[in-house]
């Protein structure tokens, strides 16, 4: 298998789980979170040819993901950013406002949790299982229970004030 079919294999099974990760990190701004997923593919794409398959390509991937939306709110926070709050929203026809703003809630308070907390939330939600999490995190699997559970209990706390 060339590099090029490699990658068109890596971007189908990956891109939604980039996609929602970057999403959260992005306080569930779709535009953001598009752009730094297509940034994510770009560096799989240079660096493929380094990936040494000692560790879980979505392992790799994740990590990548994760570096490069850091880095994104690193630049962001240097910048002055245009604010887009104060132009209406048109509501498509599955729109729920209390949808929304519960949503927005849950972001919010995803992104009061410490940098591994959000990683650790952000890959419970996408289903990894504890020991991918432990991968990335280098968390060991007890001590990442503990931490799930007091990060859910906190979360759960913030959405209901």
């Amino acid at each position: 298998m060339d590099k090029k079919q490699q990658f068109n294999i890596i971007y189908q099974e990956h891109y939604p789980k980039v996609f929602r990760l970057c999403k959260g990190y992005f306080q569930g701004d779709t535009a953001l979170a598009d752009d730094a997923s297509q940034e994510v593919f770009i560096k799989i794409w240079e660096k493929l040819d380094t990936f040494r398959k000692e560790a879980n390509i979505s392992t790799w991937i994740y990590r990548i993901a994760v570096n490069t939306c850091l880095l994104h709110l690193r630049k962001k926070k240097s910048k002055k950013e245009f604010n887009t709050d104060s132009f209406p929203i048109i509501p498509s026809e599955n729109y729920s406002e209390e949808k929304d703003v519960q949503l927005k809630k849950m972001y919010d308070c995803i992104q009061k949790l410490d940098e591994t907390g959000k990683i650790i939330i952000l890959m419970i939600l996408e289903g990894f299982d504890y020991e991918k999490i432990s991968d990335v995190t280098g968390i060991k699997e007890e001590s990442l229970r503990v931490r799930i559970h007091r990060i859910k209990k906190n979360l759960t706390q913030c959405v209901q004030q």
